[in-house]
């Protein structure tokens, strides 16, 4: 089983979105202060990287 491109994108979604979801709990239940909405909108950002890594698949 050979990794092409697309798996590649698709692994890095994947991971990117775990990570997202990570950053966001780490925000919401960790730090009350303004880490927390640090943390959180880093998450949201990794979710953005993440769909442009999806709409990739196929493109690339």
């Amino acid at each position: 089983m050979g990794m092409n491109k697309n798996t590649v994108l698709a692994w890095a979604t994947f991971i990117m979105i775990v990570v997202g979801v990570l950053l966001i709990a780490l925000g919401a239940f960790r730090y009350d202060d303004v880490a927390g909405w640090g943390f959180a909108s880093v998450g949201v950002g990794f979710f953005a990287v993440a769909w442009v890594f999806n709409a990739l698949k196929g493109r690339v």
